[in-house]
């Protein structure tokens, strides 16, 4: 008899293999971490013996399941910010946070944390997309699980990286310490198209083909994301990356969920796997992707639980079901995807995501032993019916549990054996990440009672500047009237533009009295057509700095930058305690006042819809005595235009909306 490792026997056997042989009394002999013999339990006993033989009567035994997409070290950030949409959650939320916190520690607990539920829920192996993965690896290894592990590249600063050049360096080095480990597989993951470049794609591309690795990538998650990219490259996205030639190597595409029927042909004459994430797409209101009909054209589709802060969890039986029901519900059609096609896409098709088809994802001798080992007849799994061949599969993917899961094996080695954790100290887990929970709470809290702070925190890509101005603002009677200024010997016009301004001002009731606003300026030519559009910020609190000669206020504003996300977002994102329009047509002239630079405005209010017409004469400022000698410039400019006093306003426009 041939001495193995390990038999477990007794149980039925879930192959997973192309022919799905189900042997109901049937074992595995395990050798190396690789199986031996895959067969009947007295055919096995009868050829083998072993150092341990464990009896898994009245359970299953199957291939351990394969998480194709997920961010690891997120379990960290689990149930921060809930209930928004992608860009509010994504932007608002976690990239802030992760840019305070994310440390290789971070990603280190963070994913033994994941790893730790994962191995209880009877996952194996999983891919990951996110940064300091070469930490992920280490933790990864010492857990005993096997892996793909993909470095994010961005084209803005990420938490490992202050330039895409760098995280691309970081990941050459990541790639070659790790090749050839028996667990670790390192590449490279380019975040998405809308957060990197065509050439930082085309860079991710060669090095994923240098090396002849796997590359991951998200694509096609929001209806959004598909019309940003045909708005600026004039394609859906499928196209583009084909385009680009990102599909030119063997990649995950996480998501997928707005593709077309073209775009569905073009994944699967690249043998694109996708990997299929439920829970976060319904979560996150993304949409169901069409799975049933890429099954049907023959891409390969694996599943993915997404990170567990838009998940919440790493629970692979849970996805299982999700995937089948969506499918039917998508279709219309309760065939769309059986149970054994959703187990296939948790296994075997898994495992060809990764690029491990042929060492695990199947009990079939030669392979990887990547085994689990669950209860059969659980309250919630009782009673059983064996009418079809299908029942098995049922009562995995319909009724089955991770918490079913009573042994949990990679590579020949036990990490998790009658429900106990061999390799994680989950109790220390748990402790120090209920320690990080606390640190990124109260920077939470700080910055949620502070509006600028919190419109800090999303100015990832803009810069931000103080401005304290000198201006005025009165009624003026007749538009023609500023020409009498315009006209001035001291006065010489250096611009004149005209706009038309769309503003809405979040307010809030914190004690300076907050005030965003948000404005999209529309340059109108000459032909009354706009010709050009830009989106701004601007943070102030409700008091004037200052007033001269009762008519010129010194104002300041705290935080000016490009607006770098749609209103909605903002809207979302601030939840202020109210929220007021205004729109205008304002004509701005940039002059020089005997010699000093000054701004002109002639504005009319159409929402609300005032009569009045307003001139506002304006211009920074940078110290007292700079402001008061330029409030008695703009008094002289007011004497020009002959504005008398009780034509003068204190009020903001907003602040005169019920006038």
């Amino acid at each position: 008899m041939e001495q193995v490792n390990l038999i477990l026997a007794g149980g039925t056997l879930v192959t997973m293999n192309k022919q799905y042989d189900v042997i109901k009394d049937g074992a595995i002999a395990i050798l190396d971490g690789k199986i031996v013999a895959v067969d009947a339990t007295e055919t096995v006993l009868g050829n083998y013996r072993a150092a341990e033989v464990i009896r898994c009567d009245g359970q299953i035994i199957m291939p351990g399941l394969i998480n194709a997409h997920t961010h690891v070290p997120m379990t960290l950030l689990r149930g921060l910010a809930d209930d928004l949409r992608l860009d509010v959650w994504l932007m608002g939320y976690m990239m802030p946070v992760e840019r305070e916190f994310v440390s290789p520690e971070f990603c280190q607990l963070g994913t033994r944390l994941a790893c730790a539920e994962m191995i209880r829920s009877g996952v194996t192996a999983f891919a990951d997309m996110y940064y300091y993965e070469g930490d992920v690896a280490q933790a990864t290894a010492d857990a005993g699980m096997r892996a793909l592990l993909c470095e994010s590249i961005l084209k803005f600063p990420s938490p490992d990286a202050a330039t895409y050049e760098d995280s691309l360096t970081y990941t050459r080095e990541f790639i070659e310490k790790w090749r050839d480990h028996e667990l670790i597989t390192a590449t490279i993951a380019p975040h998405a198209p809308y957060s990197n470049t065509t050439e930082i794609l085309e860079k991710c591309t060669r090095l994923a083909q240098e090396f002849e690795l796997p590359l991951m990538i998200h694509l096609s998650e929001t209806k959004r994301e598909v019309e940003d990219n045909i708005e600026e490259y004039g394609m859906r996205v499928l196209p583009y990356v084909e385009q680009v030639g990102v599909l030119d190597v063997p990649v995950i595409a996480a998501h997928c969920v707005h593709v077309d029927e073209q775009e569905i042909h073009i994944l699967q004459r690249h043998d694109v796997s996708v990997a299929h994430c439920p829970s976060a797409n319904l979560k996150l209101a993304s949409g169901v992707a069409p799975i049933a009909d890429m099954l049907r054209l023959g891409v390969n589709v694996a599943i993915g639980t997404d990170g567990p802060a838009s998940n919440n969890d790493l629970d692979m039986f849970e996805e299982m079901r999700l995937a089948a029901l969506l499918a039917k519900v998508h279709g219309y059609d309760p065939t769309a995807v059986p149970a054994r096609a959703a187990l296939t896409m948790a296994t075997r098709n898994g495992a060809q995501a990764l690029g491990l088809g042929d060492v695990t994802g199947s009990l079939e001798v030669g392979k990887y032993a990547d085994v689990i080992v669950v209860d059969a007849k659980p309250l919630h799994n009782s009673p059983q019916f064996d009418i079809s061949t299908q029942n098995i599969y049922s009562r995995l993917v319909y009724a089955g549990k991770s918490t079913d899961v009573a042994h949990t094996i990679v590579h020949g080695r036990f990490l998790m054996r009658d429900r106990q954790l061999l390799t994680i100290d989950e109790e220390s887990v748990k402790q120090a990440a209920a320690e990080y929970a606390e640190q990124i709470g109260a920077f939470l809290s700080v910055r949620e009672e502070n509006t600028l702070s919190k419109l800090v925190a999303v100015g990832i890509d803009v810069e931000r500047a103080e401005s304290f101005e000198i201006q005025t603002k009165a009624v003026i009677k007749f538009s023609d009237a500023i020409e009498e200024l315009l006209s001035d010997e001291n006065v010489e016009v250096l611009r004149a533009v005209h706009y038309r301004q769309y503003d809405t001002y979040f307010l809030f009731n914190d004690p300076e009295q907050s005030r965003v606003r948000y404005r999209e300026d529309d340059r109108i030519d000459a032909e009354g057509n706009v010709s050009s559009v830009r989106m701004r910020l601007t943070y102030t609190s409700g008091e004037k700095e200052r007033a001269f000669h009762d008519a010129v206020l010194l104002s300041h504003s705290r935080f000016i930058a490009p607006a770098s996300h749609p209103l909605r977002f903002y809207q979302e994102y601030f939840k202020a305690a109210e929220e007021r329009s205004l729109q205008k047509d304002r004509r701005r002239w940039h002059i020089h006042y005997k010699g000093t630079l000054f701004y002109v405005n002639l504005d009319r209010l159409t929402q609300p819809n005032i009569p009045d017409m307003f001139i506002e004469i304006k211009a920074r400022t940078w110290s007292l005595r700079d402001a008061e000698h330029k409030a008695e410039m703009i008094r002289e400019m007011m004497n020009i235009l002959d504005i008398k006093r009780e034509n003068v306003l204190h009020d903001d426009y907003l602040d005169m909306q019920s006038v």
